[in-house]
């Protein structure tokens, strides 16, 4: 394939629906696959023609569906298979395709898999999770290696069935796969095709760059006052997972007409990217670094309460960085947030110049070469929630953090927080304002999470009525990009 060969995916303009807070249709306070359905002629309107959908799987909602108990099923919480089916088939009539979240690293700990997985030393799914036995330090177990977990504490939990250690790199509740194990990607591959023969049209794929990791489970050396370290190259883009993605390819994606966009995170680079993404790698078709969330001094403030201060400069440099590095050599996905982002208002916009920063932020990403994917709600100008005690943030890993630094620990637990509602995740999570109405027009009833209080004035419906509102100028430059 050659760099300018046109496909439907290099054309595209892509949406991300965080689907527990887009749109709820039976009043439950939880966003639903039919609230979906209900907005495509908004999205349509819009401009998109690409929807990215996070997690729909059957999951315990540890978290929020990233940690799956079945892959063949949909979340109680989402509706049915066959809203499923209704939402592809509806999407389709509105030229829309939809690429659903491949998690592909982990599954929750009530997965069938893993509950055989830890019953004994011999079960036939022993060898689908990494399990190792502790390390015996003073005469007493510990975990096997010194590496930290992404969501804070060890990325080792030890299981008492067995008293042997899994791997965990994000939550305890799941445990990661053994992508080693070839009946593993088997499994994974038939799962892949099961929704690709339903209808889907391609895979963000989850922690792809952590399906494989360091064998010789030995402890990091890397410099750190940290009991765990925070040594992520024991675990992220390793050689070998480029094996399991050519097999991937061949053996599922390369027998449809599909696309493919690979998290891969803040530790590759354009080299990395290309190797994975390089046009006659037949791996994946374009990869998601997260190099330009955070050119600002948000982690290098002192005080909570400091501005955040964008380094314009060095925001230049990282899409310059990538916009050079791969042209020519791999497509390349642009965004400004995730639902694992703050909001981009209040990261690099003006939320008191939501408009005009709004507009900006707008014509500085969207004509670039790419394709693009903008998040939900960031299109009429989103802002961070005012989160105040802990007991206000729903992720797993501010909760785990928390407990670390503030109840094990001597942070202030005020400072903690300050910190973190510049940084949270959870920012990306607050339900979609669709209008000045309870719940900011999202449901009839108390959303499963805080909506933010200023969507009586940021909403949808405000929007739509304003002609120069930021939707109608997001409308406008999609317009323009799809025909110069």
């Amino acid at each position: 394939m050659s760099f300018l060969e046109n496909k439907w995916w290099k054309e595209a303009i892509g949406y991300q629906i965080y689907l527990r807070s887009f749109y709820d249709t039976n009043g439950d306070g939880i966003g639903d696959i039919n609230g979906i359905i209900e907005k495509l002629d908004y999205l349509k309107d819009l401009g998109v023609d690409l929807l990215w959908i996070c997690p729909f799987y059957k999951s315990p909602m540890d978290d929020n569906g990233y940690d799956v108990s079945d892959f063949y099923d949909i979340s109680p919480d989402y509706g049915t298979l066959d809203d499923a089916k209704r939402l592809i088939k509806a999407a389709h009539k509105r030229g829309i395709r939809i690429i659903a979240d491949l998690v592909m690293n982990q599954t929750s700990d009530e997965h069938e898999w893993f509950m055989e997985s830890r019953k004994s030393l011999d079960n036939p799914y022993r060898d689908y999770y990494i399990w190792q036995k502790g390390k015996i330090v003073d005469g007493k177990a510990v975990e096997p290696t010194n590496w930290a977990s992404f969501f804070g504490g060890s990325c080792w939990q030890k299981d008492d069935i067995t008293g042997e250690y899994y791997m965990k790199i994000f939550s305890k509740k799941m445990p990661d796969l053994n992508w080693a194990n070839a009946s593993v990607r088997k499994s994974m591959f038939d799962m892949a095709k099961f929704w690709l023969d339903l209808g889907i049209d391609g895979f963000r794929v989850d922690a792809v760059a952590h399906i494989a990791r360091s064998t010789t489970f030995e402890d990091s050396t890397m410099d750190s006052k940290d009991k765990y370290k925070p040594d992520w190259r024991k675990f992220s883009n390793l050689p070998k997972l480029h094996d399991y993605l050519k097999e991937f390819n061949h053996e599922v994606l390369s027998k449809y007409d599909v696309m493919t966009v690979g998290e891969v995170g803040g530790g590759a680079m354009p080299k990395e990217a290309i190797e994975y993404a390089g046009l006659n790698r037949d791996e994946l078709n374009m990869v998601f670094n997260f190099d330009h969330n955070w050119c600002n001094n948000v982690w290098d403030l002192k005080d909570p309460n400091e501005e955040i201060v964008t380094n314009l400069t060095h925001l230049k440099e990282m899409f310059d960085k990538w916009q050079t590095n791969l042209y020519g050599n791999a497509w390349h996905p642009i965004y400004w947030l995730n639902h694992d982002q703050p909001r981009v208002m209040s990261q690099y916009g003006n939320v008191q110049k939501r408009v005009l920063s709004g507009s900006m932020l707008a014509t500085a990403l969207y004509f670039m070469w790419g394709t693009p994917f903008i998040y939900q709600g960031e299109e009429i100008g989103m802002t961070n929630f005012p989160f105040k005690t802990i007991a206000d943030f729903n992720d797993v890993s501010v909760k785990n953090s928390y407990h670390i630094a503030c109840v094990e620990g001597h942070e202030d637990k005020d400072r903690f927080i300050g910190f973190t509602s510049h940084r949270s995740r959870d920012n990306a999570r607050t339900p979609m304002q669709w209008k000045n109405a309870p719940y900011a027009g999202f449901s009839t009833a108390k959303p499963w999470f805080h909506e933010n209080p200023n969507y009586p004035s940021i909403n949808v419906e405000n929007d739509e009525k304003d002609p120069d509102s930021l939707l109608n100028y997001y409308k406008k430059v999609l317009k323009l990009r799809k025909d110069p």
